[in-house]
């Protein structure tokens, strides 16, 4: 039996595909079982209770249910960091070629496009730039656009990590929620299995074959725990949200992140942050949501950080981080600008972190087969990733995933 822990891009994939295998499975998931509508009420809340306390921390957006973070993800389905993994011996044109098929990643038709994002686009290529309609794993057909793809798609109509889980438990796979893995059994230098919590009772699970795909920090957080060097790197993709005063807009219901400038510095996206209308009411009172177009600035970061054994996280920003972050401010401003929101009214969310990872990076903790130095002990999320990509990294995770689903089928069969 193969235990796979977490069910966001990497573990959802491994066990589809184990459990179409007729490979024995068992997934284990920290969260509770939902629907994506309810998604929004499954942030994990840990990061703003701190934030509220000590305004020097950081804002760490994650979740902590059936799918992970991509029940709440944008949908947006970008190729990222291919040539650097062929650099370290790593070919994933397959694996993204077939995680795409699976995904049916293509750009939404022109019906959801609306007015923000089609202003965002004309006034980009006016100041020189090259956007281009985002790739995206929602579906059209069951798309009605309402600007709550990050919030728990009241419609289902994208693709999460609850997608596979489902199809896995169909073909045979064991699902235990609501039970957080807190040590892996290791003895001799081999995995044994692993013991959890679920119900407020410790239990244990045997198995010579354990996949850990829990997330860049409660992987990190499991490792140490278990003995396991980690969490001594760490990448958030940093962003902030650039918005200001259009008046009747509508932005806030149309697809959200529907269009990307790509840069080798940053990327921009059309994109709404609630913090933005609160900021502007405090100066004009009858702000609506509906009056703001925004844009979202996000940055490759250096590798400065650490998670350690207690979740804590610890982030800094370098001045080269900081630098690409004020030269992708000022180029969102300068679209925002002539799309005609009022300059005076420009304002920013704080700075956020969506897709840690790197903790358990390829070359330091799992070598390329994403395997660690423990005997039947493999890794398959973020944390493997050795490069910031500031950009969105769920296909990456899934065509990694399926690399090493692929290696563990021709192993075990």
């Amino acid at each position: 039996m193969v235990i796979i822990i977490g069910t966001g891009a990497g573990g959802s994939i491994i066990a589809m595909e184990l459990a179409k295998a007729n490979i024995p499975v068992t997934i284990i998931e920290r969260g509770p079982y939902i629907k994506a509508k309810d998604s929004l009420n499954y942030y994990d809340m840990k990061y703003y209770e701190k934030r509220s306390k000590d305004t020097n921390s950081l804002d760490l957006l994650k979740t902590n249910c059936i799918g992970g973070s991509t029940i709440v993800s944008a949908g947006n389905g970008v190729r990222i960091l291919e040539d650097e993994f062929k650099e370290i011996g790593i070919d994933l044109s397959k694996e993204y070629d077939k995680v795409e098929e699976l995904l049916n990643i293509h750009q939404m038709d022109d019906e959801h496009i609306g007015e923000g994002t089609r202003l965002f686009i004309e006034s980009a290529k006016e100041l020189g730039f090259n956007p281009i309609k985002m790739p995206k794993f929602i579906r059209d057909g069951d798309c009605k656009p309402c600007g709550s793809c990050s919030l728990g798609c009241p419609r289902d109509a994208k693709w999460s990590g609850k997608d596979f889980v489902d199809i896995a438990v169909e073909n045979g796979a064991k699902l235990i929620i609501e039970a957080e893995v807190n040590k892996l059994l290791i003895e001799n230098e081999k995995i044994i299995g692993v013991e959890y919590i679920q119900n407020k009772k410790s239990k244990k699970i045997e198995s010579d074959l354990v996949i850990l795909c829990a997330g860049a920090i409660d992987s990190a957080v499991i490792l140490q725990k278990s003995g396991i060097d980690a969490g001594n790197k760490l990448f958030f993709d940093p962003f902030i949200t650039v918005g200001g005063v259009l008046k009747d807009i509508g932005y806030n219901s149309e697809v959200q992140m529907n269009s990307l400038v790509l840069e080798e510095e940053y990327i921009l996206s059309p994109h709404f942050a609630s913090y933005i209308p609160k900021y502007i009411k405090e100066r004009i009172p009858e702000i609506e949501a509906k009056d703001i177009l925004g844009i979202m600035v996000k940055v490759k970061d250096d590798m400065v950080g650490s998670v350690d054994s207690e979740g804590n996280v610890y982030k800094f920003n370098t001045v080269d981080d900081i630098r690409r972050l004020a030269q992708g401010t000022a180029a969102a401003s300068a679209i925002l600008e002539k799309a005609g929101v009022d300059s005076k009214t420009l304002t920013s969310t704080v700075f956020r972190g969506a897709h840690p990872g790197g903790t358990a990076a390829i070359g330091d903790v799992v070598d390329k087969n994403l395997k660690t130095k423990i005997d039947g002990l493999y890794l398959g999320d973020g944390s493997v990733i050795p490069i910031s990509p500031g950009k969105p990294p769920i296909l990456l995770i899934l065509a990694l995933a399926l690399r090493l689903a692929n290696n563990l089928i021709e192993e075990l069969i």
